[in-house]
């Protein structure tokens, strides 16, 4: 597709449900818009064409209208049904015992012991239903560009003890919430207010640029993966959980005070995992709807 898609922020911002369910919204509208924008920009930029014109004409037949042809404005959709889908909860997210690690079928089941109700299988499933054209395509699109973007939030795959963050209570500069809640939205929010002037298109074209100037040698990289597996969602949880014991939980006790200096040193973390997923949904929807073209390494 020749046409630049307008980018449409506050769009999502006024369709969105206002839904606050422990360990749902990862990244915040805000974040997931980022995700699915930065894919669809590097689809249609010029100078990074990134997702092909078949995956993007494929992608744009199968949205709803309420879309407008933007696969941002429903990235948060899976988030918005939480309550009408209840069997989707876990699909969110993926625990470990406590462990910094993540071992798939250790760690992929939801409360009745289910295996691979967790993110990863949700990914891998909802990747099987695009590509042999199983039933209801256009929720199986809405669901797998959410959960890419769930399984790059570090506190989505976390510790089943704090589920997942939520159940420590710190203070994010003056303000009481949660660690969870820092991850999902707080570090988004103080970072587009400090530094994007609170426009989202603004924070969108930094990362952006970091993408094909900072990050330009690791996109391969990010890209692919070493084993032959449906998807490398697996590996995306093992990058989190590393993450949330790196960062995320390190140096942070229950009642504790979070500003500058923790702020400062995982902002960088947050804007690299928006950027890894936007990057990843790109090559995984290319896989999926013009496969001769992909470099993802999925069977």
């Amino acid at each position: 597709m020749g046409t630049t898609l307008a980018l449409l922020p506050l769009l999502l911002l006024l369709l969105s449900l206002s839904i606050h369910v422990p360990c749902a919204d990862a990244w915040g509208k805000e974040g997931h818009f980022m995700v699915c924008k930065i894919a669809e920009v590097l689809v249609f930029s010029i100078s990074v064409a990134y997702l092909t014109e078949n995956a993007t004409r494929a992608v744009v037949d199968l949205l709803p209208p309420v879309a407008g042809g933007e696969l941002a404005a429903v990235c948060s959709w899976a988030d918005e049904v939480r309550f009408r889908y209840r069997w989707a909860s876990p699909l969110h997210y993926a625990n470990t015992p406590g462990v910094c690690n993540f071992k798939q079928s250790r760690d992929c089941h939801n409360a009745k012991g289910e295996k691979d109700m967790c993110v990863v299988g949700a990914i891998n499933n909802y990747t099987s239903q695009l590509r042999s054209y199983g039933d209801n395509l256009t929720e199986s699109l809405m669901f797998l560009a959410h959960f890419v973007g769930d399984v790059h939030q570090p506190l989505h795959v976390s510790f089943a003890d704090d589920e997942g963050g939520n159940t420590i209570i710190v203070h994010w500069y003056r303000r009481k919430t949660n660690l969870h809640h820092v991850w999902d939205v707080s570090m988004i929010e103080t970072a587009m207010k400090d530094y994007y002037n609170n426009d989202l298109d603004t924070m969108i074209e930094s990362i952006e640029k970091n993408i094909t100037d900072e990050w330009a040698d690791d996109i391969s990289s990010w890209e692919t993966c070493n084993k032959r597996t449906v998807t490398c969602a697996a590996d995306y949880a093992s990058e989190s959980i590393t993450l949330a014991c790196d960062y995320a939980y390190k140096d942070v006790e229950q009642d504790s005070t979070l500003g500058d200096e923790y702020f400062l040193s995982r902002l960088p973390i947050v804007e690299k995992r928006i950027a890894q997923g936007g990057v990843r949904l790109a090559a995984l929807l290319n896989k999926i709807f013009d496969p001769l073209t992909s470099t993802i390494q999925i069977e």
